[in-house]
Order: structure tokens, then sequence, then C-alpha cells
């Protein structure tokens, strides 16, 4: 398959089929009486007794004595009153992985008053599906013979079918966006590099009518981009710059559609994606066992590119433009030395006094570029600093801006797309701990201290008065475990937090306003 491609079968229907293996039922709690296959009943003292109470995420299965009925498996959803977007995904996960070794199953909501939530049919359905699909990801291409992943296909059994297809159609674009995203993160660096990035996206962009401006060596320096330049130089594969367009309805939208733009004109909302395809730490050079997971650090690129995939297929209305700086960083004989000074593309300079903090380097250039276009907003993902990590763990992305709405919105979005993150601030009493010496800033800050604020703060040099949003995706971008709808290895974070904040984009005007700094730093 190519990446991101889906092998899982959806249908919607109003009865169960006879020729499904299984049929789960979703139980909220505390569980009452449900039916069984061939008229049996179970109450829920019995279910109790079997230790299933209808626990957001737990499973029971009951098994008929007759060999003409088929297993039903009980998958709890918790109470009632709880239902929403994120409960339904989580219990369409747990579905999927508890009939794993079916080949088919029917999902009955007739039980279910989907169309009493807030969310609609649509979206809960939809909701739903997504953690089906999410779940039954599976990364095969490296195995001699596949795994047992979920079942290959799934029926919705629900009263309104014209709404649930709707939402169904939605979550099978945002699954795949995630697969591809996921897919890009999984694939060894030895195979990805940028030049093969760069290939895929091409492929990508030709199927789904987007335009691609790819810059080569030789481009990269011509256009002054001297953060990715000092990155790349210890590599023997050459960087790439992606810069990947996607405008609504297939019109054609002249660049700088922000504030001032004429009446008429979509909002342009730009997208940038650290993509270090491998992090050796450079001359500052990891420990064998940091490096291990090292090929994930192209996971913020991975979004941006599944995220422009996505969108024309979904109708996003606004203008997207996603770049990405791809290059390896490692201690080849030309490697940037520590004590070295690169100067970005807007001109400012910065003190290299670790070359294993280089995500800030390429984005500090990618970011430059993104805000020469005069977008409304600017969005970037990266997985910048373990200094987020040990903040908010492996489930939480840090997030930062300049400006109060749009950090509200991209928040929000995070929230509905069950994507966690947290406000962070960017303290102008931290400022000083990026002071360089001998040039405008270093990329590193006092050891030991904020980390992520100071990566922050670096990073906010390069966007001037337009409204941005960092999200440190370091810590969620990978899961050690299978859990919920999370596999071990790439998640794909971040795509269904853009696609959320895309869809009914709100524009914030393409200039700052409010500081989204939190607590300030007393001096």
């Amino acid at each position: 398959m190519t990446p991101g491609e889906n092998s899982v079968v959806v249908e919607v229907g109003e009865a169960v089929p006879d020729d499904v293996e299984m049929v789960v039922r979703l139980v909220t709690s505390p569980a009452g009486t449900v039916a069984g296959e061939g008229g049996l009943d179970v109450d829920g003292e019995a279910l109790r007794r079997l230790g299933f109470t209808g626990e957001l995420a737990t499973a029971v299965a009951l098994i008929p004595a007759a060999a003409q009925h088929r297993p039903v498996l009980l998958v709890g959803a918790g109470p009632a009153s709880e239902l929403d977007a994120e409960t339904l995904r989580r219990a369409g996960a747990a579905a999927a992985r508890e009939a794993s070794h079916a080949r088919s199953v029917a999902i009955d909501l007739g039980g279910l008053d989907l169309g009493g939530l807030d969310l609609g049919a649509a979206g809960a359905a939809g909701a739903l599906v997504e953690g089906v699909l999410l779940a039954c990801y599976h990364y095969d291409a490296y195995r001699s013979a596949p795994k047992d992943a979920g079942p290959g296909r799934v029926v919705l059994v629900v009263d309104d079918t014209e709404a649930a297809e709707r939402g169904v159609a939605r979550a099978r674009v945002v699954a795949e966006a995630v697969w591809l995203a996921r897919d890009l993160v999984n694939t060894p660096a030895g195979d990805l590099p940028p030049r093969r990035f760069a290939e895929i996206a091409r492929e990508l962009a030709g199927r789904e009518g987007l335009e691609l401006r790819e810059l080569d060596e030789d481009a990269i320096a011509a256009e002054h981009l001297g953060g990715l330049l000092a990155v790349a130089r210890g590599s023997a594969e050459p960087p790439r710059l992606l810069r990947l367009e996607y405008v609504p309805g297939g019109e054609t939208v002249t660049a700088g559609s922000g504030a001032g733009a004429p009446a008429g004109e979509v909002p342009l909302v730009a997208l940038v994606g650290k993509g270090i395809t491998f992090d050796s730490g450079g001359l500052s050079l990891k420990t064998g066992t940091g490096m291990m997971t090292m090929k994930t650090d192209m996971s913020g690129a991975a979004a941006v590119l599944a995220t422009l995939v996505a969108c024309r297929r979904l109708g996003v209305g606004v203008r997207v433009v996603g770049f990405m700086p791809l290059t390896e960083n490692m201690p080849g004989g030309r490697a940037t030395k520590p004590g070295d000074v690169l100067r970005a593309r807007n001109g400012k300079t910065i003190e290299v006094l670790n070359t294993d903090a280089e995500g800030r380097l390429v984005l500090a250039d990618a970011l430059s570029l993104a805000v020469e276009e005069s977008p409304d907003a600017v969005v970037d993902l990266a997985t910048l600093t373990g200094a987020c990590v040990v903040a908010l763990g492996t489930s939480i992305a840090g997030l930062m801006g300049n400006d109060d709405r749009l950090v509200a919105a991209v928040r929000d979005a995070s929230s509905r797309a069950g994507e966690p993150t947290w406000h962070l601030p960017l303290p102008a009493g931290y400022r000083g701990q990026i002071d360089s010496e001998i040039a405008d800033m270093k990329n590193i800050g006092a050891p030991g201290e904020a980390g992520a604020l100071t990566a922050g703060l670096l990073l906010e040099e390069f966007v001037g008065s337009t409204p941005w949003v960092h999200l440190d995706i370091a810590g969620p971008a990978r899961s050690a475990e299978d859990k919920g709808y999370r596999r071990k290895g790439g998640t794909g974070f971040g795509v269904r937090t853009l696609l959320e904040l895309l869809r009914g984009y709100e524009p914030v005007g393409g200039t700052v306003v409010g500081t989204a700094t939190g607590t300030e730093v007393l001096r």
C-alpha cells in the first residue's frame, strides 16, 4: 500500500447484516439489560458478576451456546451524561481492539441517543469510526507477515444513516491523514531521507491537486536559509525545503491574503513542520539510547504534509500553505561546530552552542518564509525539546503563542480533536537567557531551566507581528505502547488538531492582538 492507505472497509446500515462474524453493542454505565443474539437478554446484575459495568473502554464478550448465533461484544461507553466525541473515539478503539480477530463486525448503536448529543448524529458516528480506524492502524512494511490489527470490515448500525454516512466520510479522510503521518514517522530514516520525503510529497500533491515547490541545496543557499544549511552541513544527504499549497475550489488566489487582503479573497493559514529525518545530535552527539527513536524527529513535517493532503477532500474553506524544512542532523566532517554563527532568512544571527538544539534553527528559516506571505496566522509543529516532555509527559503537547485569539482557537481545536495541549507562557523576562555574546541570540538558554520556553522565545524572533502558535509535540508524537487509538510508534499527533482548526476557520486578522505570554516574570 502507498503511505496512508487504509484497508478497513466501513459501511453504514439500519440493521445488523447476517454475514458479519461479531456484533458489538455500546453500553453506558451503569450497565442495564442488553440484548444478545437469538433473543437472549442479559441483565445488569449478570454483567456485574462478569465484572462489566459499562465503564469507558472496558469490554466483555458474550459467547452463545448455540453455534448458529454470533458472539456479542459489549463495550463500555461510560456514563450517558458524559458521552462526547472523545469517549466515542475511545469506545470505538476498544471495540476494534477487542474484535481484532474477527474479519467483520457490526457496531450496533441503536440503543444510544446520538442525535441528542451536542455533536449530532454525524459527529457522533464520525468520532466512533475515527477511533475504530485509528486503532486499526498497522505498519507492516518491514514484516514478513502482517499482524492482526483489527477487523477488515466494519458495519455501523444506526437509525439516521444519512447523517452517519456524512460523519463516516469525514472520519475516513481524517484517519487516512493520520495513517499517512504515522507511516512517514515509522519509516526507517535510511529509507526516508529528505529527497525521498520530497518524492512522496510530490506524488501526493499531484494526486490531491496541490502546488508543490521544492528547493534543493543550491536553491536553499540562494534563498539565504542559513539555519537549514547549517544543520545540513554534517550530512551526506542533501536538504530540501518544501512549500505545499492548497487553494479551495481550485481557484487561483494571489499571495498575501492576511490583513489588508482585497475583499473576496480567502484567508491564508501557514503551517510549518520540523523535518529532521534523523537526529544524531550533530557534534553534540546524543547517546545511543537517545538516538533510537530519532527517525521520528520529522513528525512535525509529516503532520503538515498529511494535513495538506486531506484539505481538498474535506472541503477546507481557506488557503493553506505548508513549509517543511527537511534535513538530517549528522556529525560529518563539515558539520556545524559549537560556537559557529549562522544567519537566518530574516537576517538575524544565531550562535550555535549546542548542535542538538537544531530544530529551532531550521524552523527559524521556515517561519521567516511563512510570514513573508502575509498569512492570517502561522502554526508550527515540532518535536522540539525534551524539556517539554519533562513538563507535560508523553500525552500532552506544549502550546505557546503571541496572540490570545489564535492560542484559544488552537487550544479549542485540540480539545475537540482529542489531542491534549497545555498553554505555556513566553515570559519576556526569560528572553535574556538566549542573549549571545557575539550574535543576536544563541540557540540554548540556561542549563536545566525552562528549555521549552526559551526555545519558543527564539522562534518568536522570526514571526514578527504575525499571529503565531507553536506546538511542541516532542512528547505525544511517539507512543511507547499500544493504548486506546494510539499505536506504538508514530502517533500522527497534530493532524487532527490542524484539520479541526481549519474546519470553519475564523480569521484573526493577520496582526497580533494580545500577548498570550501567561504569567510574566518580575525583574
